[in-house]
C-alpha cells in the first residue's frame, strides 16, 4: 500500500513539474503477443501524461476490415505509433505505413516503434504535420514538455487553454506521396487523421490522392469544433461525392449510425467516424 502511495504521489510530482518547466522523456519497451501475429513490441512513451498503450486482438481485428495485407496506410498524427503499429501489423511485412508526427519529442518514440516488428510491419515515419502548403508552423501544447497539442491557432474556439508554443515543419502531404510514394499510391486502402480539429485542412489538402484512389478514411469531430466547422467538416466528405460516414462507438466497432447530414455532426461533443467509399 505505501509503495502504490509513493507512486502516485511521484506521478502527480511528475505531471506538475512536465506541466510547468520542460523534461525529455524516454521509453520502456512493451511486449504483446497476439494470435495469429505472435509476439510484437511497443516503446510506451514515458511522459507522466502520456497514458499507458496497449495492442489488443480486438483493436488489430478493427483495423483488419479496412486495412488488406500487404496494402499501403497513412497515419497523420501518428503521436507515438499506437495506431501507427497495429495498423502496420495488419498491413504486414510487404505491406507499408506511413506515419506523420510533428513534433520532435514525440516523434523519437514514433521512430524506436518504427524500427521494431520488422518481421510483421514496414513504417516510415515523417517527423512532419500535414499542412497545404510546405513551412515551419506554430502548434500549441497543454504541457512544457509538449505531450497534448496540435495547430490549434487554425480552429475557432479560443481559448483552448493550450499556452506552450512548439515550431514544427509541414509538408503538402499529396506533393510529397507523388514525389516519393508513387508505387505504392495505387494500394492506398487507408488513412488515419487524427489533428486535434484541423482534420478539414488535411482533408483538403488531400484533395487529389483521396478523389484518385478513394481510401477509406477515419478521422474526428474534435470537440473543439464549432458549428460551423462541423459543418464545414461533413462538406468536405460531400464534396468527394463518394463517400457515406460512420461513427464510431468508444471500441471503435462501426455503428449502424449513418451521418447523413451536418445537423448529426452535432450529437455529441466528440467522437471519431469511418468514410467509406460507395
Amino acid at each position: 500500500m505505501l509503495r502504490k502511495i509513493s507512486k502516485w504521489i511521484n506521478k502527480k510530482i511528475q505531471k506538475i513539474r512536465s506541466k510547468h518547466f520542460f523534461h525529455e522523456y524516454g521509453y520502456k519497451l512493451k511486449n504483446f503477443d497476439i494470435e495469429p501475429y505472435g509476439l510484437m513490441e511497443y516503446a510506451q512513451w514515458l511522459h507522466p501524461y502520456e497514458t499507458e498503450k496497449e495492442i489488443t486482438k480486438q483493436l488489430l481485428q478493427f483495423y483488419e476490415q479496412y486495412i488488406p495485407k500487404d496494402s499501403f496506410a497513412i497515419d497523420i498524427g501518428a503521436h507515438t505509433g499506437d495506431t501507427t503499429v497495429p495498423m502496420a501489423v495488419v498491413a504486414g511485412s510487404k505491406g507499408l505505413v506511413l506515419g506523420l508526427e510533428p513534433n520532435p519529442y514525440v516523434f523519437k518514440i514514433l521512430e524506436r516503434n518504427a524500427q521494431l516488428n520488422k518481421n510483421l510491419a514496414q513504417i516510415i515515419p515523417l517527423c512532419c504535420a500535414a499542412t497545404s502548403e510546405n513551412g515551419t508552423f506554430e502548434f500549441n501544447y497543454s504541457d512544457a514538455s509538449f505531450c497534448n497539442g496540435g495547430f490549434l491557432s487554425k480552429i475557432q474556439t479560443k481559448p483552448h487553454h493550450h499556452s506552450h508554443k512548439l515550431t514544427v515543419k509541414g509538408i503538402n502531404l499529396s506533393t510529397y506521396l507523388n514525389e516519393n510514394m508513387k508505387a505504392y499510391l495505387p494500394k492506398l486502402s487507408f488513412i488515419k487523421i487524427d489533428t486535434e480539429g484541423y482534420d478539414k485542412d488535411v482533408l483538403l489538402s488531400l484533395t487529389n490522392i483521396i478523389t484518385t484512389y478513394h481510401p477509406i478514411i477515419m478521422s474526428e469531430c474534435y470537440k473543439r469544433l464549432t458549428k460551423e466547422e462541423r459543418f464545414s467538416l461533413f462538406n468536405v466528405f460531400e464534396d468527394f461525392g463518394s463517400y457515406k460516414l460512420f461513427k464510431l462507438d468508444d471500441n471503435r466497432h462501426v455503428s449502424t449510425i449513418h451521418i447523413s447530414s451536418g445537423e448529426m455532426m452535432l450529437s455529441e461533443p466528440h467522437f471519431n467516424f469511418v468514410a467509406l467509399p460507395e
